[in-house]
């Protein structure tokens, strides 16, 4: 079981840049792969970037490709999202998530999540 706590939301203007966190609690951080995903109000929770246990493979959402960077640090036991040139349709909820499985681009395969944390890009 691996306990997540987000940081780093907050409200941006559009072409800016803000920096996503996640700490996780427990020995066993190095063992998951790690993912972040995000939902507005009003729609479905959406894939935003994934990270292998080691760091070595990386998945991103089409809509951040070239834009969002995840990142890791095993002995930290944290994982990051930096987000630059973001855009109003970037707003929504952000959620760190935990899978005990495999890296994968699917919500039903993270078993441990985050309470979540709020990124507003408005001007």
């Amino acid at each position: 079981q691996v306990q997540l706590v987000e940081s780093g939301g907050g409200l941006v203007q559009p072409g800016g840049s803000l920096r996503l966190s996640c700490a996780a609690s427990g020995r066993t951080f190095s063992s998951h792969a790690m993912g972040w995903f995000r939902q507005a109000p009003g729609k479905e929770r959406e894939f935003v970037a994934a990270i292998s246990r080691t760091g070595g493979n990386t998945y991103y959402a089409d809509s951040v490709v070239g834009r969002f960077t995840i990142s890791r640090d095993n002995a930290k036991n944290t994982v990051s999202l930096q987000m630059n040139r973001l855009k109003p349709e970037d707003t929504a909820v952000y959620y760190c998530a935990a899978s005990a499985l495999y890296l994968s681009r699917e919500h039903v395969n993270y078993d441990n999540w985050g309470q979540g944390t709020q990124v507003t890009v408005s001007s």
